[in-house]
């Protein structure tokens, strides 16, 4: 089973992508970027799901902008998961390297399957 690292500082919302997705694969969470930089590193899952807009010196942008300049992660997967829906906001996550971008409210089915079609299950 592959591993996905959401990232939210929310819990609620990590807790919604859990249930979503724990059947499928194994889940690590992280309540914000710094921690969720030393998961990546630790655990290298297969994919992250950001969320954008979160606490601390790093927000979902900087952390998808990090994992691509890292020869190491280059492969790992993206997904841009926020409220921030302008076109500035979806430019800005293209330039950043995610692979996908979800603006919330979201269909939980239709994210496990946008999921499934990028990494498997």
């Amino acid at each position: 089973m592959q591993t996905l690292l959401i990232v939210d500082d929310r819990a609620d919302n990590r807790k919604l992508l859990r249930l979503t997705l724990g059947q499928r694969y194994n889940i690590l969470e992280a309540p914000d970027a710094a921690t969720a930089w030393e998961l990546l590193q630790s655990h290298q899952p297969r994919g992250l799901i950001l969320d954008v807009m979160m606490p601390g010196e790093m927000d979902g942008f900087g952390l998808c902008e990090r994992i691509r300049a890292d020869e190491e992660f280059k492969g790992t997967y993206v997904l841009l998961l926020t409220a921030r829906g302008q076109a500035a906001d979806r430019e800005r996550g293209r330039m950043a390297g995610a692979d996908d971008y979800v603006v919330k409210p979201y269909s939980p089915l239709a994210l496990l399957r946008i999921v499934e079609q990028r990494i498997g299950a």
